[in-house]
């Protein structure tokens, strides 16, 4: 075996650990990425690494301690409203947006969500801030870092996909109930946008 395999293995460790930070506990995602996850600790055994058992052990112990971790979030206006995107996970409403793929620039992965989750192809314009989900309450498991673009597109009309269950143009006063994180990421692009806040935002180091 080689150094190959042994990064193979921490890939699908790391693809394990991101889709068990969102599956719901006792699904059948859940249980999808467990197996993956052993796969990680055979291949990692294979090369040498040490027991499956002991490794997947060690996985289960530490598999949420991986970030901090990129994220593209697209803000997409029309008529002064805001496109947001009904999760299938939590039921709640969010910004299209999703973790950057191996190779994949921010902006491009806000591209490719708008699109997965609401069937709206666009043009990355302005980046409006990279937010930490430390300060944002975002409530993962993970360490996250939200960039958020403003996306202009040709045809406004989103579409529902395999990745959300609803989607909708909101104004800044009817906005619905938001996922964590996405209640304060949303109102603050709306003062972007009526420029009452700084664009592009950053969080200000730490003192």
């Amino acid at each position: 075996m080689s150094d190959e395999a042994r990064q193979i293995a921490d890939e699908l460790r790391g693809v394990a650990a991101f889709g068990l930070n969102f599956a719901r506990p006792g699904s059948f995602d859940a249980e999808r990425w467990e197996l993956v996850l052993a796969a990680a600790a055979r291949l990692a055994a294979l090369n040498g690494d040490g027991a499956a058992g002991d490794l997947l052990a060690q996985y289960h112990a530490n598999h949420f301690d991986i970030g901090p971790v990129a994220s593209g979030e697209a803000a997409v206006f029309h008529n002064g409203r805001l496109l947001l995107i009904r999760r299938s996970d939590d039921g709640l409403w969010a910004l299209p947006g999703g973790i950057t793929d191996p190779g994949e620039t921010l902006a491009r992965t806000a591209q490719r969500e708008l699109w997965e989750e609401a069937g709206l192809a666009g043009r990355v314009v302005e980046l409006l801030g990279v937010f930490d989900s430390r300060r944002w309450q975002s409530e993962k498991r993970i360490h996250f870092y939200h960039a958020v673009f403003r996306i202009e597109v040709d045809d406004p009309q989103p579409r529902p996909t395999a990745e959300s269950t609803a989607v909708a143009y909101f104004a800044a006063d009817e906005l619905p109930p938001l996922s964590p994180g996405h209640h304060l990421r949303a109102p603050f692009v709306f003062r972007q946008l009526r420029g009452e806040a700084p664009r592009p935002y950053f969080d200000p180091p730490d003192e």
